[in-house]
């Protein structure tokens, strides 16, 4: 099997190189390689290289700075997104795209199903939902969108780099507790992905891993953890509320995502957060020597 992914250098796409499965064939293209938003181009290459499925890693994901830059994150994450979708399907090959919890306004008490309304409070998530709609214009049945939440990994920028750095330069850092979530390895959102292809899945899926934090509960672990590995001296971590940490762009402060239709879909459940957080910072100290 030939698959194509957009993105690559970003998390996500990283790591479906390394978890690639055996017989498949990647081309990864880089922003660089491929601009999603120029149809045109979209369409020639997928043409040219005639993959039997298409990825979408990329993505605008600048949430605060798109409060500003609302057109040109749709631009990205609805535009560019339904041009590798017409691609896909002008090639017979199968698509998936890769959204957010960020969709959701966060106002739940309750995990969001599938089948909930999307409701985004943020230009970010108004880009991400368009792109899932013109993915399910284009596809209509044959449309897999894939939601996820809180993704990072050893590399890249992502949260849990950022509190690495901030508690090696820190002897005492400020997280908000107030907004609740499920953290998510890249290396699990990209397994699930092959495994949704290899189930001809299709129709909206969600994926993080298993349990629920704050971002405070998670940034403890992450000193912790972090201690353990000889990566930290530790830091003190206090909790704040979140109008104590003003943004331009408003976070769900419930985000929680229904795995269940997935977990069915692929026939196994999800790894808890705090496992792959471990195996996560395992990786970074051992890449750190």
């Amino acid at each position: 099997m030939k698959v194509l992914v957009s993105g690559k250098g970003g998390q996500l796409a990283t790591e479906l190189a390394r978890t690639l499965p055996s017989g498949c064939q990647l081309v990864s293209l880089s922003a660089a390689e491929l601009d999603i938003t120029d149809r045109a181009a979209v369409l020639d290459r997928i043409a040219s290289e005639s993959p039997d499925l298409v990825i979408n890693a990329a993505a605008y994901t600048m949430v605060d700075k798109a409060e500003t830059e609302e057109d040109l994150a749709t631009l990205v994450n609805g535009d560019g997104a339904g041009n590798l979708a017409r691609g896909a399907s002008d090639a017979g090959a199968r698509f998936i795209h890769v959204s957010t919890d960020f969709v959701f306004n966060g106002c739940n008490h309750r995990p969001y199903l599938v089948t909930d309304q999307p409701d985004p409070v943020s230009a970010y998530g108004r880009s991400k939902l368009a792109g899932e709609q013109i993915v399910q214009e284009v596809l209509g049945s044959r449309a897999l969108v894939v939601r996820t939440a809180w993704v990072y990994a050893s590399h890249g920028g992502n949260f849990i780099r950022t509190m690495l750095r901030l508690m090696s330069e820190r002897d005492e850092i400020s997280v908000v507790a107030d907004q609740v979530g499920s953290p998510t390895w890249a290396r699990t959102l990209a397994a699930s992905l092959w495994k949704l292809s290899e189930a001809d899945a299709t129709g909206i899926h969600h994926v993080t891993d298993s349990g629920v934090c704050s971002w405070y509960d998670l940034a403890v672990a992450i000193r912790d953890l972090g201690v353990r590995f000889g990566l930290l001296n530790g830091a003190e971590v206090r909790p704040i509320r979140t109008e104590d940490y003003p943004v331009p762009a408003p976070r769900p402060a419930y985000s929680v995502l229904d795995k269940t239709v997935t977990a069915k879909a692929i026939g196994e459940d999800f790894p808890h957060w705090r496992a792959s957080l471990e195996h996560c910072l395992d990786e970074i100290a051992t890449a750190s020597g």
